[in-house]
């Protein structure tokens, strides 16, 4: 069932890089973002790979780490999802993350599952997160 929206980050994607094109053409995608999770300030790293099908789909796997702001606290994630243009530069991709265990002010996503939103600018490269608990 789906639970409480937990917050929305913001950002940008800082790194692209070309992985395969033999195959079907794949892409490693890094984001920095940042924003307020129940009350906690927190930036976000991650870095995710998606392979491009013929039929323009995205399917997206990747991992990250979100920290307090002061660096002190961190937790972990992995996760995947499947995007699809829906307009001529902006993507939108929806999945699920995994967390690990989170102590102190991001204790909250310990061991969690957690359902996202994205939507990516792909002229300006803005990306937008919006984050729910999965219960």
């Amino acid at each position: 069932m789906l639970g409480e929206h937990i917050r929305e980050l913001k950002g940008k994607i800082t790194g692209r890089r070309v992985l395969d094109v033999i195959n079907d053409p794949t892409l490693e995608i890094n984001v920095t973002r940042g924003g307020n999770l129940k009350g906690v300030e927190v930036t976000e790293l991650l870095t995710y790979c998606t392979t491009l099908g013929s039929d323009g789909t995205h399917h997206g796997q990747g991992e990250g780490i979100i920290m307090t702001k002061d660096g002190s606290e961190t937790t972990t994630h992995t996760g995947g999802g499947i995007g699809h243009l829906t307009g001529p530069t902006k993507l939108r991709y929806a999945g699920s993350l995994f967390f690990g265990t989170s102590k102190g002010k991001l204790e909250f996503l310990n061991n969690s599952v957690v359902v996202f939103e994205v939507e990516i600018d792909l002229e300006t490269l803005d990306d937008s997160i919006k984050l729910w608990e999965w219960k």
